[in-house]
């Protein structure tokens, strides 16, 4: 359903350990110039669904719930570190369209 690259694994795993959570969750809300936007959260257990689409990585899991699922299914995660910065790049095959800045899209 959703890829995550070794390179996000890692990022995700090194972030749950480093802020001593249980979980990243990626969620899409409504906004943004293209009509939706990615949301990052960083989460405890208790805050977890039973229908959240879950993959284990080393420390921590990373979740996406259910009805973000409609939205983001066949994605690609992944974690580029650049000279002038590093980030998570969301490559979303159901994206029709997005806006110059990159951080929404449309359907």
């Amino acid at each position: 359903m959703i890829e995550l690259t070794e390179s996000a694994r890692d990022k995700l795993s090194a972030l749950c350990t480093e802020n001593n959570v249980d979980a990243v969750r990626l969620a899409v809300k409504g906004g943004g110039c293209a009509g939706f936007q990615y949301q990052w959260d960083l989460i405890r257990e208790d805050e977890l669904d039973k229908n959240d689409f879950t993959i284990d990585l080393p420390t921590g899991k990373f979740t996406v719930d259910n009805m973000s699922l409609l939205y983001i299914a066949g994605t690609t995660v992944d974690y580029v570190t650049e000279m002038f910065g590093s980030s998570f790049q969301i490559k979303n095959p159901n994206s029709k369209a997005s806006c110059g800045c990159g951080e929404s899209f449309g359907v």
